[in-house]
């Protein structure tokens, strides 16, 4: 089974998507909170359990009211496209393209640490 290593990841949500969002979310990068990225928590035959990391900005808070809405922001935004990430993810897995995914609630790990978790359920 190929690994989804974050050298990959990182090629599939590179770090720039992030000011690309938050300049298309509030007009500037520099009012974003946190920066993303995609990481690989847990792979299976079956399943495959990423999560978007959001890790605090210098000088900015990360509060829970801040990221608790936002899996149904990023699994609509087009500057995310978490559609393509998943698609992407799968066809690394060489599981079908369409294989279903979903986005779970905002986790608070830490004051400067909430993800995101994204799931693969192969059929």
């Amino acid at each position: 089974m190929a690994t989804l290593d974050q050298i990959f990841l990182d090629g599939i949500f590179p770090a720039q998507r992030t000011d690309d969002f938050f300049d298309a979310l509030l007009g500037s990068a520099e009012e974003g909170a946190y920066d993303i990225r995609l990481v690989c928590r847990n792979v299976t035959s079956a399943r495959a359990q990423l999560a978007f990391e959001l890790r605090r900005r210098p000088g900015k808070c990360l509060v829970c009211n801040l990221t608790y809405g936002l899996p149904q922001v990023f699994q609509r935004h087009p500057v995310l496209d978490v559609a393509g990430v998943a698609r992407e993810v799968a066809q690394r897995l060489g599981w079908p393209e369409n294989t279903p995914w979903k986005l779970e609630p905002t986790e608070e790990i830490s004051p400067e640490l909430h993800a995101i978790p994204l799931v693969l359920e192969r059929a």
